[in-house]
């Protein structure tokens, strides 16, 4: 039997990847990348997504691309997205083109 890895927020990346290695405190990253300490709190906790705007401004910061950050949020949304719609999309038949 395979054991499913667990769906892991962008948070939680940001928190034990990069802000817990170098030393930084989620306090500490909203000042220097001029954000309110609410939005780097609930992205941490997991209730919040990053956006675009949040993407730029961590990429800046860390010195890694925007879409390292959009695509860790896509990819859980996406995750997410399957768990929820899973019977529903079972339900669904592919296409068949009569041409082949």
């Amino acid at each position: 039997m395979t054991k499913k890895i667990p769906n892991i927020h962008p948070g939680e990346i940001l928190i034990e990847d990069f802000l817990k290695p170098l030393g930084i405190t989620p306090y500490r990253l909203a000042k220097e990348i001029k954000i309110d300490q609410t939005r780097i709190s609930e992205i941490i906790k997991g209730k919040r997504s990053i956006t675009v705007d949040t993407a730029l401004r961590l990429s800046r910061f860390f010195g890694n691309s925007p879409e390292f950050w959009i695509n860790l949020q896509t990819h859980f949304d996406l995750e997410e997205k399957k768990k929820d719609l899973a019977d529903k999309i079972a339900e669904i038949r592919q296409y068949r083109s009569v041409l082949t």
